[in-house]
């Protein structure tokens, strides 16, 4: 299992911590973007992070792991890969701004579910997630991220286990002092498009 330092490290190998002014998937703003997507694309990083969280929930007889599309579909898969034989990888996707399954995907009521994500901020996606799940099944065995970057989700009584847990400041829009300085603000979440 990768230390936290070691998990950063690839982050930062990769350049996938960057610096300067962003728009988050939340709408809030922020000076540190960490873009899981630029150390995902090499498959032993992946494996590496997301065996990783495997390793911490290996005891907990798993079925289903699930993750909202976009960032998570890739962590989704490699927790699964690594949690053994016959652990499913699905993915919950918008509808209409709403997370739900598509593609034929299922939750059985007995299956137990893990949830994860490469990025939580506010937790918005992931509760989003738990919501999806709790249609099928109560069964909700932990949650698990690569980088926790607000410090402060809580499940509310799910075992969480982000691999990097960070404390980066974010800002409402009308209270940003990277606005304020005039720096341009970019957009690079699942969310959005790039301009």
């Amino acid at each position: 299992m990768l230390t936290q330092d070691e998990a950063l490290n690839l982050y930062k190998k990769r350049n996938a911590y960057l610096q300067g002014h962003f728009l988050l998937s939340s709408g809030l703003h922020s000076e540190f973007y960490l873009q899981s997507a630029l150390v995902l694309q090499y498959p032993h990083d992946a494996w590496l992070l997301c065996s990783s969280i495997a390793e911490y929930f290996k005891d907990k007889e798993i079925d289903v792991v699930i993750a909202p599309a976009m960032g998570g579909i890739l962590v989704s898969y490699d927790v699964a890969r690594a949690l053994g034989n016959n652990v499913r990888s699905i993915f919950a996707e918008r509808v209409d701004g709403k997370l739900t399954l598509r593609r034929g995907f299922t939750i059985d009521k007995n299956e137990r579910v893990l949830v994860v994500e490469d990025v939580v901020t506010t937790g918005k996606s992931v509760n989003e997630t738990l919501d999806v799940v709790r249609q099928y099944t109560d069964n909700i065995v932990g949650v698990g991220a690569l980088v926790d970057r607000g410090g402060n989700f809580d499940p509310k009584g799910i075992d969480y286990f982000p691999l990097i847990k960070l404390k980066i400041e974010n800002y409402e829009p009308d209270n940003c002092p990277l606005c304020k300085k005039g720096i341009p603000l970019e957009k690079p979440g699942s969310r959005f498009i790039k301009k």
